[in-house]
């Protein structure tokens, strides 16, 4: 980190303490010497699973969802993806978000890397794994939770994105990192599963 950006907090104030959100407000001194308030979300973290159904010709689907998201007003269409649970190993909890919310399993995986959707306010962080060798099984929603799943090809899914069909931040990420993995550029390291 370089020391001349740093701003260091000088008091916190908590704003609010919800079932899934913290907010805070802080004073913090700035690099100049000044003082700023920054105010900000505590998220527990999640992931993002890009599951690729492969078929005996090479080809690949990919499993995506459709799901109403409150706070915009709209159906987006998104990776399957899910909160971490305290103390929950980010690789069980892809492997917990898939099966609940699509019903697959995956002998296959690999974990791509890390996104932080919206670092001007919140201290989330989204590790991205992908998937493959699925199996289909039963989901298993929570309470008050509804999405449709449905398939796509990847030359679908870049041209929603590139329509403005696809406006959900970690499945533009997804996108991209699924591009350059299926062009050989930004290989993964595949790892199976009992």
């Amino acid at each position: 980190m370089t020391a001349e950006l740093t701003e260091h907090r000088l008091r916190s104030h908590e704003l609010l303490r919800g079932g899934f959100l913290h907010a805070f407000r802080d004073d913090v001194r700035l690099p100049n010497g000044g003082t700023a308030v920054r105010e900000y979300f505590v998220h527990p973290g999640a992931v993002m699973i890009v599951p690729m159904l492969e078929a005996a010709d090479g080809s690949v689907q990919l499993v995506l969802e459709r799901q109403f998201r409150y706070p915009v007003r709209q159906t987006i269409i998104e990776f399957p993806a899910g909160k971490i649970d305290p103390g929950e190993d980010t690789l069980a909890c892809a492997r917990r978000e898939l099966q609940e919310e699509t019903g697959y399993s995956a002998r296959q995986w690999a974990r791509a890397g890390v996104l932080h959707p919206t670092v001007a306010y919140s201290t989330e962080c989204i590790e991205v794994w992908f998937a493959r060798e699925l199996a289909a099984g039963q989901r298993r929603l929570d309470e008050g939770e509804f999405l449709e799943v449905f398939t796509a090809t990847p030359a679908q899914l870049i041209d929603w994105c590139r329509s403005g069909q696809v406006t959900d931040s970690k499945t533009l990420v997804g996108a991209l990192w699924l591009q350059n993995v299926l062009a050989g550029a930004w290989p993964l390291q595949w790892q199976a599963m009992p």
